[in-house]
């Protein structure tokens, strides 16, 4: 557990963000997949990427995740189409986190997949062989890694893809990336109307440069909007990023932040309180936004709705529970539904200075990234800090970098 607290209001510094393990992931799929070498500058340090970096180097048949659910995923449809018997396992939690939808797509291309334990979930066993491609139907409402996984695999299959998208489309912004990257190595795609089509074609290699996390930044963001004053350069970030989660700084203007992009990356400073009387947003193509906002909002005192959250209920954790759970210690009493997290009225929380809240992070990176920056409000102990080596794996050494206290607690 970390005790973390700061003497004063004002944050000031620069900082080199940790770079986008989602294009890491990708690429890292992308290079399996042209057979032949090239470089990955600023490859991600997170625990994700080099779980997925271990197993693509790996002689094994046998694979563990842990909790990387983009892992789980990607090796899916890329051990499906390589010769052999695989299994992939995972965490407690990533044997709750379904995969049927994907599974069944794949089967449709003539692959036997197996469930080892609970049907519809890892762990799985795959009879991989060379498939031939062709056309296959999916849901897009539970994970667009489904879709991600399936297009990463379809230029290397003789009839390609064709991909019929059934329902409505969450995160939508990580397939456009998928895409846009694989178009950067030459793979030409189609989306028309609800169909993706990927003809047979071969990648082009070339040495790539990872861009910086904006999720990562988020939490940049709001801290700086906690602050009575802020002024922070978050170097890495592209203003013209292939991210989705780059909305962040249109987000954070209503809340009196200023984003200037500047040589190398971003410079963030608060320049007004917020002013907005109510927070209302549909979160269905960034969900990994949704803790910092519904944090920031409540420690704001600021009413917000926020929709389009049914994909958190499968995350590392039920992102909206544990969002109702430990928003509750500082006052703001959430309602919830499966897909919608909303407060109106005040907060009954006193503004003691001197209160210490401890919140629970349910084994989530996610959780201890949106929790901490209340430190610049009120000591705060959170408990598996280290969790957060998922995907901001010098997150520590940063909040130190910009005058918080950190020390560890039993």
């Amino acid at each position: 557990m970390y005790d973390i607290n700061k003497e004063n209001k004002i944050i000031k510094g620069e900082l080199v963000l940790p770079s986008s393990k989602s294009i890491s992931n990708r690429l890292l799929i992308i290079r399996a997949l042209a057979k032949r070498n090239f470089e990955i500058y600023n490859l991600s340090y997170s625990d994700d990427t080099k779980n997925l970096l271990d197993i693509l180097k790996s002689d094994s048949n046998i694979f563990d995740v842990g909790n990387a659910g983009t892992t789980m995923r990607f090796l899916t449809s890329y051990l499906a189409n390589k010769p052999g018997e695989w299994i992939i396992t995972g965490s407690e939690r990533m044997k709750n986190r379904p995969i049927g939808i994907l599974v069944n797509a794949i089967k449709e291309l003539g692959v036997k997949i197996e469930y080892l334990e609970k049907e519809g979930f890892p762990p799985i066993k795959i009879h991989g062989t060379k498939l031939e491609g062709g056309n296959i139907e999916i849901s897009g409402s539970i994970s667009s890694q489904f879709i991600s996984s399936l297009l990463l695999i379809a230029p290397t299959l003789p009839k390609g893809l064709n991909i019929k998208l059934k329902s409505r489309i969450v995160s939508k912004p990580y397939i456009d990336m998928t895409l846009n990257l694989m178009k950067k190595f030459g793979i030409k795609s189609r989306w028309e109307q609800n169909h993706i089509i990927i003809e047979k074609q071969s990648y082009r290699v070339k040495d790539f440069t990872v861009e910086a996390d904006w999720s990562s930044a988020s939490y940049w963001y709001e801290m700086a909007t906690l602050a009575d004053w802020a002024d922070i350069k978050l170097y890495g970030l592209k203003k013209n990023s292939i991210q989705g989660d780059s909305i962040i700084a249109k987000l954070f203007e209503k809340l009196g932040i200023k984003t200037t992009f500047i040589q190398g990356g971003a410079r963030i400073r608060k320049i007004s309180n917020p002013k907005i009387k109510i927070f209302e947003y549909d979160f269905t193509d960034i969900p990994d936004l949704a803790q910092t906002l519904a944090v920031t909002l409540s420690m704001l005192n600021i009413p917000f709705s926020l929709c389009g959250l049914d994909t958190l209920l499968i995350k590392e954790t039920n992102r909206i529970v544990a969002l109702k759970n430990e928003l509750l210690k500082t006052g703001n009493n959430l309602a919830i539904t499966h897909d919608t997290i909303s407060r109106f009225g005040n907060s009954n929380f006193s503004k003691n200075p001197t209160t210490t809240l401890c919140f629970k992070t349910y084994n989530d990176h996610r959780m201890v990234l949106a929790l901490t920056p209340i430190a610049v409000l009120y000591r705060i102990l959170i408990e598996n800090p280290d969790v957060v080596s998922k995907s901001y794996t010098g997150y520590w050494e940063d909040i130190q970098k910009l005058g918080f206290n950190v020390n560890s607690s039993e």
